[in-house]
This record gives structure tokens, sequence and C-alpha cells, in this order.
């Protein structure tokens, strides 16, 4: 009697346990169900998610450019996951604003191992605004505003021009990329600031060089300073100015790539742009309450929950230019 009272109290719970497991997982289910994605083909070189709202008869769209290096849709690159991109699509998504994210073009060139070694940095703008066309030409959406992240802010304040709606700007730098590198230099490793204020005088004349020391290597690579150079080119405080477009720009307090003093230098050269520093956020778009080992160790937690704030704000922004 007690052997079958024992079974049916193990029946009992193991159906509890069964039940509840269906309940979280059809709950979950139900979150991933108030947007739809898809995954669309822009042309040969770029691929991308767009996730639509499903509660939404025409929302706003958010095209969402990456930032420097071999980097996808997700905000991934090959030994770095922690898919900011795809989290700041997905919440975004989940508040009703549409939004697209897509592959780098190197992306899917090292896929097919076919990396084209001329790629240059208007090669991302005309990317970006080939998707900006597509989308533009899409009676599906209301509005269309870019998203760039850190490199992508950049290619972002140049896309817009091009008949975005609005821009958003998510730990852009505020000076041209030659000036951001000297600045690192000088911070962490000062006995090759000189160096490389040499190197990048050269490069502005339009010249390669190969007179560098060995441990400047990852910047100055004779394969990529031809990149740099069509890099340097843009002033992003110059860029920014020119935008007649709503503009909001986001930094994080606890961004070790990009200060805050970025932030305002682009807020600076449009003061028609909103500002918005949140506490705490890093560069990945994460909040961070401990050290530098804390902050440096997130890169590759995908994790981590995207900064709520952001979410809000960027929400806010797109909803109050309707």
């Amino acid at each position: 009697m007690e052997t079958i009272t024992f079974e049916k109290n193990l029946f009992f719970m193991k159906f509890k346990l069964f039940f509840v497991l269906y309940l979280m997982s059809f709950c979950v289910f139900s979150q991933e169900l108030t947007f739809t994605p898809k995954d669309i083909t822009i042309n040969e070189f770029i691929d991308g998610t767009l996730l639509i709202p499903n509660d939404v008869e025409k929302p706003n769209l958010a095209i969402i450019i990456a930032g420097s290096g071999p980097t996808d849709r997700n905000g991934n690159q090959n030994m770095l996951k922690n898919n900011s991109l795809k989290k700041l699509a997905e919440e975004l998504s989940k508040e009703g604003l549409a939004t697209f994210r897509y592959d780098k073009r190197i992306v899917k060139q090292i896929r097919k191992n076919n990396v084209d070694m001329n790629i240059r940095f208007d090669d991302f703008i005309t990317d970006a605004i080939s998707v900006l066309n597509y989308f533009k030409n899409n009676d599906a959406f209301n509005k269309v505003y870019i998203i760039g992240h850190s490199q992508g802010s950049l290619v972002g304040i140049v896309a817009a021009k091009e008949g975005a709606d609005g821009f958003i700007s998510l730990a852009g730098a505020g000076k041209p990329i030659d000036e951001v590198i000297i600045d690192q230099v000088t911070a962490t490793a000062p006995m090759f600031a000189e160096d490389t204020k040499r190197v990048f005088s050269i490069m502005k004349e339009g010249k390669t060089t190969t007179d560098f020391p060995q441990a400047l290597i990852s910047i100055f690579n004779l394969e990529v300073q031809p990149f740099m150079m069509s890099w340097m080119a843009y002033n992003p405080q110059e860029e920014i100015r020119g935008l007649e477009i709503p503009v909001l720009i986001i930094n994080g307090t606890k961004d070790l790539q990009v200060s805050e003093d970025e932030a305002n230098l682009l807020h600076s050269a449009n003061t028609n742009s909103t500002l918005k520093i949140i506490e705490k956020m890093n560069h990945i778009l994460v909040p961070i309450e401990g050290d530098t080992l804390e902050n440096s160790k997130s890169y590759n937690e995908s994790q981590r929950k995207i900064s709520g704030e952001l979410i809000q704000s960027i929400v806010v922004f797109t909803n109050n230019n309707k």
C-alpha cells in the first residue's frame, strides 16, 4: 500500500513539474510571437533580418548598422559573442518598432572565403544607403530611422542624408578616426604616440608607409592603410552638422571605447540634436555594476540583458517624431 501511495505521489510530482515546464515554454513562445522575423537579401552584399511587430498596422522601422570589424547582424564577431544588436532589435520590436539588422559585407565575404582587400569605408555607406532605399520604397512602414552603433554611427550619419526620417547614434565617435586612435595610443602606450601621429600625417597625404614600429602593426598593416585613409576622410562633427532631421545621440558612462566626450562633440556640432547619457551602460549596450574586468568580460557574455533605459529612449524618440 505504501508503495502504491509513493508511486502515485511520484506520478503527481512529475505531472506538476511537466505542467510548470509547459507553462514556462508557452510563455517564452508567446513572447516570441510579439513580432515576426523574416530574413531578407537586399543585394549581393547585404543579408539581414527584419522583425515586424504583430499588432502594429504600419510601424516605424529602424535600420541598425553595426560597428567596426567583421561584425554580423547580431553584433557578434568570430571569437566574440554578445548578441548586442540582436537584443537591441528584439527589444525594440517588442515595443512596436520594426527593425532591420544586417551582416556587414565583409562577413558574407569571409563566409565565402572571398574577402575583397580593396574594401573601403565608402562601401559601408553605399550598403547603408541601399538598405535605406529598399525600405523607403516599401509602403509597409511609416517612417524609417537609422541607428548606427560605434563605427556604424558615422556610416549612418552619412547615409541618413539620403532620406532617413531620423538618426540615432549609439556610442559614436565625435572625432575623425585618426584623432581617436592617436588619443587611444597616447593614453595606453604613450611611447608610440609620436610615431602614430607621424604615420597618420603621411596617410593624410594619400600615401602608404611601412615605416612604423612593429607594435603598431595591427593599426598600420599595409593592407589596412587604404581603408583607414578612406575612413579618415570623414569628420563626424562636420557630417552630423549637415543633418536636418531629428537626431538622438546616446552614450553610456561605462563605455570603455567611446567616452561621453565624443557624444558631447556630436551634440555640440548639431545643436538641434537630443543628447542622452545612460548611467552604467557600456559599449555593447548592457548595464555594468562592477569594475573594468566585468566590463571587458561582458563582451563575450550573451546572457546579459540590454539596457532598458536605452530601449525606452529610442522608443520615445521615434514615437515623438511620427
